[in-house]
């Protein structure tokens, strides 16, 4: 199921791209920051709003020992997300956490997009830790 954005739920403040500790952003960042393997074979950039980001980390990024989380304003990139569900092939159903943002703008992503860039450590208790010091920079 696809919805345009005066369908989905509201709005939000900001949308949270994670990006692996192999792949760290440049800093300063660049213009176009290059597209995960899963970006490129899907044709957009997949994003999670707040709320989705522990059910992401759970599924997607259990063995990184860090994780690089830009803040995107929203307004920066409202014309070109597409609020869809997930692929529950990849990685089951998520339930709870509605229509996932993804972005369909040829796969720019750089300094104009991004507001700011945390680095999140993965530790014994895995991301929950990281989610709680995260807690002030997250807007949900």
């Amino acid at each position: 199921m696809t919805t345009d954005n005066a369908s989905a739920e509201s709005n939000p403040t900001y949308l949270y791209k994670l990006v692996h500790h192999a792949d760290p952003p440049s800093d300063p960042l660049p213009e176009c920051l290059p597209l995960s393997r899963l970006d490129q074979d899907s044709g957009f950039i997949h994003l999670s709003t707040a709320h989705q980001i522990p059910g992401t980390l759970k599924h997607f990024f259990t063995k990184d020992p860090r994780v690089f989380v830009l803040k995107i304003a929203f307004q920066n990139v409202a014309k070109d997300i597409r609020w869809e569900n997930p692929n529950a092939t990849v990685c089951g159903d998520r339930p709870g956490e509605g229509l996932f943002p993804h972005l369909y703008n040829g796969g720019r992503l750089g300094h104009a997009e991004i507001e700011s860039v945390a680095t999140w450590e993965n530790g014994e208790d895995g991301w929950d830790k990281a989610l709680e010091g995260a807690n002030a920079w997250l807007v949900y």
